[in-house]
């Protein structure tokens, strides 16, 4: 077996993520396919390159070894892949790729640039992986990426992106079935749910990891399941399950959705793009927004996205105000907390 390009690719994926069921997620295909794949790799090597441990895959001293050379290969392929597509975008007429993790702002965002850029084509592309869409930024494949970044769990930012902080701190809530003990609390208490089973999704990056902290933290170890948030809907309905949800979430008829005390969950929301990337996809030139610039990072290189940038970033910053606003129980906790965002930025 030679190996080629993708198998360096999911080499440095596998050890990225640090399991292959993560690695799989990200780079879009089965885990039992990635497991047959590295044990192919291996095979044609004739030594493990990772070892399986319960917590995930590590390394061996010949994974190293092989990485520190896939590493280099990856980047310059990744840099060559992204050079012929800006090329070809150039030549297709303007164009915005935008990656997101889930967010109830997206469809006002949309929206608002499908208004602002006529006759740009304009794609979403979803994934419960940030650090996916980030390497997606990096290598070419997106022009833009709005994340959000788990507290205390800091995501692998690719050397040399942009970066506009939306929201600094956006506290996590909690969805409950409507029938819940705690659901009549304006404001739940951690403890109060001790001994209810927390439903979480581990291929959300950082998700399992900040949970766990904050439950450590407070004395807590309760039941955990692990599955996607579709299904945890439907099992927190029943009362079988309560889990994290974001406080733009919107209540249903057999759920409700309350902020805990004292917030202990939190997520920075994050806007990265490619330096040059608004000029690529045509829309450079459409003006300035003085009060997109607001949430601005410039330790991260964020002035130099360009006017074109300051414009996707002022409309992201209002459809997500709008969301925030919509929310009924955020748009309280905002009041309580005499967030900035109850006030649009000056024109």
């Amino acid at each position: 077996m030679e190996l080629e390009v993708r198998h360096l690719r999911a080499l440095c994926a596998i050890a990225d993520a640090g399991s292959l069921h993560k690695a799989a997620r990200q780079l879009g295909m089965s885990q039992p396919s990635l497991t047959t794949q590295l044990r192919r790799i291996e095979n044609s090597l004739g030594a493990e390159l990772f070892s399986r441990e319960r917590t995930g895959c590590r390394p061996t001293l010949l994974g190293h070894s092989v990485l520190s050379r896939a590493r280099p290969l990856v980047a310059e392929m990744a840099v060559l892949v992204s050079e012929a597509r800006a090329a070809a975008d150039r030549s297709a007429g303007p164009r915005l790729r935008i990656g997101s993790t889930a967010s109830r702002a997206l469809a006002g965002w949309l929206r608002r640039l499908r208004e602002r850029l006529p006759g740009t084509d304009i794609s979403l592309q979803m994934d419960v992986s940030a650090n996916a869409l980030l390497r997606q930024v990096a290598g070419g494949g997106l022009d833009v990426a709005f994340v959000h970044e788990v507290e205390g769990c800091p995501l692998r930012v690719p050397a040399g992106l942009d970066r506009r902080v939306l929201v600094e701190r956006e506290p996590q809530f909690i969805s409950l079935a409507r029938d819940h003990p705690a659901a009549g609390s304006q404001i739940v208490e951690l403890a109060d749910l001790a001994a209810d089973r927390w439903m979480i999704d581990p291929t959300v990056d950082g998700e399992w990891d900040g949970l766990r902290r904050v439950l450590g933290a407070a004395g807590l170890n309760p039941p955990v399941l692990h599955g996607d948030y579709l299904t945890a809907s439907s099992l927190i309905a029943v009362g079988e399950a309560i889990a994290p949800c974001q406080p733009t979430s919107v209540p249903r008829e057999d759920m409700v959705v309350r902020p805990l005390r004292d917030d202990p969950l939190g997520v920075r929301l994050l806007l990265f793009s490619r330096p040059g990337a608004y000029e690529g996809a045509g829309i450079a030139g459409v003006g300035t927004s003085a009060g997109a610039g607001a949430g601005a990072d410039a330790g991260a290189g964020a002035d130099g996205d360009g006017p074109g940038g300051a414009e996707v970033y002022a409309d992201l910053e209002a459809a997500y105000r709008e969301a925030a606003l919509q929310a009924v129980v955020y748009r309280q906790w905002l009041m309580r907390n005499k967030s900035p965002l109850l006030h649009a930025p000056a024109a």
